[in-house]
C-alpha cells in the first residue's frame, strides 16, 4: 500500500485525515507545518503529498514550489479551507495551476479524498478509463 505524507497545521484536520487513510491500509506520515513536511518526505519514500495551502511559516504553495523542484513526478493534492485573503477556491486554483494533481475543498469529503487518491495512485487506468468513454461519446 502506498505511503502519504500530510502535512496540515491544523491538527483535528491531521487526525481525520491520517485515521481515515490507516483504515483503508496506507501508510501515513504527519506534519504539523510545511517545513517539518519538507524534512519527512526528504527522509521517507512518499507516494504522494496531501498538503493544506494556507499554513503559517512555509505553505502549502511554497511545499508545492519545493516538492516539485526535488521531485518532478510526486503527486500532490492541495488541500483550502480559505483565508482572510485567498478564498478556498482561489486557492485549490492557484495550486493546480502550480502543478498539483488534484485540490479539494475543506472540509473534505471522505468519499472524494479517498477517490482523489486513488486516481492520483492509478493514472494510467483513469488514462484509460478517460480516452475510453471519449469513444464512446
Amino acid at each position: 500500500m502506498a505511503n502519504i505524507l500530510v502535512i496540515d497545521d491544523d491538527p483535528a484536520s491531521c487526525f481525520l485525515v491520517k485515521s481515515l487513510l490507516e483504515k483503508v491500509g496506507y501508510r501515513v506520515f504527519v506534519a504539523g507545518g510545511g517545513d517539518e513536511g519538507l524534512r519527512l518526505f526528504a527522509k521517507h519514500p512518499i507516494d504522494v503529498v496531501i498538503t493544506d495551502i494556507l499554513m503559517p511559516g512555509t505553505d502549502g504553495l511554497a511545499v508545492i514550489r519545493e516538492l516539485l523542484t526535488r521531485a518532478p513526478d510526486v503527486k500532490i493534492i492541495a488541500l483550502s479551507g480559505g483565508g482572510m485573503i485567498l478564498t478556498a477556491e482561489i486557492s485549490v486554483h492557484v495550486a493546480r495551476k502550480m502543478g498539483a494533481f488534484a485540490s479539494l475543498l475543506k472540509p473534505v469529503d471522505r468519499v472524494e479524498l479517498l477517490a482523489t487518491l486513488q486516481r492520483v495512485l492509478q493514472p494510467a487506468a483513469a488514462e484509460g478509463e478517460v480516452a475510453s468513454q471519449t469513444k464512446m461519446i
